[in-house]
């Protein structure tokens, strides 16, 4: 079949149908001056076998996990998914599957959200989680939002130390709703200064939004920071974009958070280059009504027998606009499926063991980087697998250099942080062995030199 299957007469029935001339008249809204008045600058088109060695060339060109040495980190986790979680979701009833309006055909698809949704509930020790959001970042704007729905106020103070993605995100999503959002300056040891928190909190902030570990890697005092915003009648709303730490660490829930988002990518998503991945969002059962997209509960049927259904939807296409919380309508049930599947395999256990090899491998990898001449470590607050270092000779060129000895050593900070020029972010997973930390640490010590 040809690629535009429409004939010179089909063109002109549904033109003349529609009442217009050609099909330039279709376009005279869209200025001149911006109109390209040329043919595209595309190649002559090239017969299938030609063209997937084009593709082939053309992906040999990307670094990735798959050609270097990988410590990239920043909201991407580079983490191991057994073979077993590709094999079960790629059972055609999973990958096909829509949104379960219709519970009664839908009821797999249901308990496998529902499912993902108590794993959730038992990581963030919160009381309710939703059927999943597009990313964490997404998730994190929604929690902004539901924050103001909550409490009717319209000031939101962001930590500089949350993920510049999350925050971007934030600033997007209330853009044009009114809403003050307030920056909360970095302490000295990398995480959020809680003086400069006290002295912007007031009876006007709606939430206060925080990373857990932030986005240098740092472990933030989210008891401290609870008890200051729920003394203002605040929000505390944790995002969590590396979730193996809560493998290891107290759960939001536990330490006083009112909203819990993040996201799920390291529970067995593929990197692919930025996703698709599958945020997360779990709440205090006071806050439910106010929460974004929709929720799946367990009920029973005529029969008594178990049953799952559609508990709460929000969302646009279920009840008014005008009071619908959120339009998440993309179906992340795939994605969230991954993760479902991902941590069953691994249980609790599983969980805590993968968190403290991350630990301790970035424990040894922080150590061994900061008694190399030429490099520190700026911030000396706990950390999960993430930290700061910052070199002496900068950081764009050593990293160009490095990532052409195969290592793809670290984000550089300058561009997000103008204080931090001169740092990289440096991850450590379980799939960075010790050999290859020992590599990069004597690669950074040649490229300093």
């Amino acid at each position: 079949m040809r690629y535009i299957p429409h004939t010179p007469e089909d063109i002109a029935e549904m033109l003349s149908r529609i009442g217009v001339d050609s099909i330039e008249d279709l376009f005279v809204e869209i200025p001149e001056s911006v109109r390209l008045n040329r043919c595209m600058d595309l190649p002559p088109p090239l017969a299938e076998s030609e063209l997937l060695c084009e593709l082939r060339k053309l992906a040999g060109q990307n670094a990735s996990v798959a050609t270097h040495r990988s410590f990239l980190g920043g909201g991407a986790y580079n983490h191991f998914s057994p073979a077993a979680v590709d094999q079960l979701i790629s059972r055609s009833e999973f990958y096909t599957a829509y949104t379960p309006y219709q519970p009664e055909i839908s009821q797999g698809t249901l308990q496998a959200i529902f499912e993902f949704q108590t794993l959730i509930c038992q990581l963030t020790g919160m009381d309710a989680a939703n059927a999943s959001m597009y990313d964490g970042a997404s998730a994190c704007a929604e929690a902004v939002l539901m924050s103001m729905r909550l409490t009717r106020r319209k000031k939101v103070l962001l930590s500089r130390a949350l993920n510049p993605r999350y925050r971007e995100t934030a600033a997007t999503y209330s853009r044009y709703l009114d809403l003050q959002l307030v920056e909360v300056a970095i302490a000295a040891d990398g995480r959020t200064d809680m003086a400069d928190l006290a002295a912007k909190l007031d009876d006007e902030t709606a939430a206060v939004v925080i990373g857990y570990p932030n986005y240098f890697g740092s472990v933030e005092d989210l008891a401290g920071v609870a008890e200051a915003t729920h003394a203002v009648g605040a929000n505390l709303v944790a995002a969590v974009a590396e979730p193996v730490a809560l493998g290891l660490l107290k759960s939001p829930g536990e330490l006083g958070a009112d909203i819990v988002v993040g996201d799920g990518q390291s529970f067995g998503l593929p990197l692919s280059f930025g996703g698709p991945y599958v945020g997360f969002f779990a709440a205090r059962q006071k806050g439910l009504r106010a929460m974004p997209g929709r929720l799946v509960g367990e009920t029973t049927d005529l029969d008594g027998k178990r049953g799952f259904v559609l508990t709460l939807a929000t969302r646009e296409q279920h009840i008014r606009r005008e009071k619908a919380t959120s339009n998440i309508c993309s179906n992340q049930g795939l994605c969230a499926l991954i993760a479902t599947v991902y941590l069953a395999l691994l249980g609790k256990q599983g969980l805590r063991e993968l968190a403290e090899q991350n630990h301790a491998k970035a424990a040894y990898a922080r150590e061994q980087i900061s008694g190399l001449e030429g490099f520190s470590l700026p911030f000396a607050s706990p950390a999960f697998n993430e930290f700061v270092v910052r070199s002496d000779s900068g950081t764009d060129a050593l990293l160009q250099k490095l990532q052409g000895q195969g290592f793809l050593a670290g984000i550089p900070l300058g561009s997000d942080y103008p204080e931090l020029k001169d740092c990289f972010l440096v991850c450590v997973t379980e799939q960075n062995t010790r050999d290859e930390i020992d590599a990069l640490v004597e690669a950074l010590a040649g490229g300093a030199a």
